[in-house]
């Protein structure tokens, strides 16, 4: 009798337990599918201006996003030492990834180690870095962020204006960063006639703002990050070479505009 009522009653608490999981595990899915919905999924890459170096060695320690009600979100970065010269006319690399809430961005926040080096003319300089960016340097970019959608920026590290030599001969690294949505921009490509190395290119818009950028050693340049609109580029090489100019190349958003083979 006793046993007979003790299965019954095992039976009886085993259905119910049934019962309550099966109601609890839809709540739990729904939970689940709203946090990550609630999120926006960010990458963040990392690409070069061409430099008159033999290498530039960037220690990049992490990387924070801070909200427009000043949270702070410390994305999944790829530390390490990266050359900047290995990323230059259209080669980028992943430095960060990391889901964050809905809403306004203000800022990127680039913190830097202190293994930053020049290589030049095959001696290397270690790359001082100013006390007031120990701290890390702060890149505006007031975007809006929507749930469940990627998004990708683009850190644009101008490697010949970021580097400056001090009067005692030493290095000094002060970044000059250009944060690119790549979503919204546009981009030039070309070349010119001849394989010369660090020939200054300079893309004018219609509402003269300038973007400057140089040749790789095949001669070979790229503006990334250029709003939609028209174009100058000026090519400047060394004299006797004369500059020349390449007028009305239109940018679309999305789409790389060939300059072809600028003459010299």
């Amino acid at each position: 009798m006793n046993l007979t009522r003790n299965k019954k009653m095992e039976r009886l608490f085993i259905k119910k337990i049934t019962i309550a999981f099966i109601f609890i595990l839809p709540l739990l899915f729904i939970s689940s599918c709203k946090n990550e919905t609630s999120k926006a999924h960010l990458s963040v890459n990392m690409t070069d201006a061409p430099g008159n170096y033999d290498a530039v060695m960037v220690d990049i320690q992490s990387i924070e996003i801070t909200g427009s009600t000043g949270n702070t979100v410390v994305l999944n970065a790829k530390s390490g030492i990266y050359n900047l010269l290995d990323f230059s006319n259209g080669l980028d690399t992943l430095i960060a990834t990391g889901d964050i809430e809905a809403g306004t961005v203000s800022q990127i926040r680039l913190i830097l180690g202190s293994n930053n080096t020049v290589m030049v003319d095959g001696v290397v300089y270690p790359l001082s870095t100013p006390s007031a960016m120990q701290s890390g340097l702060k890149l505006e970019i007031n975007k809006t962020f929507e749930a469940g959608v990627s998004y990708s920026i683009l850190l644009d590290f101008d490697a010949s204006k970021s580097i400056v030599m001090t009067g005692n001969g030493a290095f000094q690294l002060k970044p000059v960063i250009r944060t690119i949505d790549t979503a919204i921009s546009g981009s030039i490509k070309g070349s010119i006639s001849l394989a010369l190395k660090n020939v200054v290119i300079t893309a004018k818009s219609a509402d003269n703002v300038t973007y400057t950028t140089s040749t790789n050693e095949s001669g070979e340049f790229l503006f990334a990050g250029l709003t939609a609109g028209t174009y100058d580029v000026t090519v400047t090489p060394a004299l006797p070479l004369q500059p020349v100019t390449i007028t009305g190349l239109v940018v679309a958003v999305g789409v790389t505009t060939f300059a072809g083979i600028i003459a010299l």
